[in-house]
């Protein structure tokens, strides 16, 4: 996925975190090509204050500048939201709340980090993901352990890495 689409995923999601938190829909005043927009979206888009509105709106301006196959799957996505359970998509939409309020520099260092997993093998992504699920599944008192160990490493010369990777295979023999 492009950064224009990565930017373009995000205003979507604002837009569906800032006007329609419970059922995820676009308001009818700013999306007026929108057929699936709800009777209540217009009064949700009301009560919006008049900066909120326009930013809204410039949001909207932006999605339809997209060219139409970079629309349908921003659609299909919004749609893959809606099918979500409600605290599924509730717990999407506060992670997402979450990150934009981080620093613009550590935004950056997650969209980074998500890109490089993306050009990572099949097999290491799922190597990565089985870690994490580890580590968020792991007692309190070990996941702490992993975050400390993980606190070092990223301390860590280049240099000390390698040797603690030296260290770890000669162990692991």
């Amino acid at each position: 996925m492009t950064r224009s689409t990565r930017l373009c995923a995000v205003l979507l999601l604002a837009i569906v975190a800032r006007v329609a938190r419970a059922d995820g829909d676009v308001p009818a005043a700013a999306a007026p090509s929108v057929p699936s927009a709800t009777p209540g979206a217009r009064e949700r888009f009301e009560a919006l204050s008049p900066e909120e509105r326009e930013a809204l709106r410039e949001r909207w301006k932006q999605f339809q500048s997209l060219p139409p196959e970079k629309q349908a799957e921003l659609r299909e996505r919004l749609g893959e939201l809606r099918q979500l359970p409600p605290e599924r998509r509730a717990q999407v939409l506060r992670n997402y709340e979450a990150f934009q309020r981080l620093p613009l520099r550590e935004r950056r260092e997650v969209l980074e980090r998500f890109r490089r997993f993306r050009e990572m093998p099949p097999e290491r992504r799922a190597q990565m993901r089985s870690a994490l699920r580890q580590i968020v599944e792991a007692p309190p008192r070990e996941r702490a352990r992993y975050l400390e160990n993980l606190r070092r490493w990223r301390e860590m010369s280049p240099s000390e890495r390698e040797q603690a990777r030296e260290e770890f295979r000669r162990r692991r023999r």
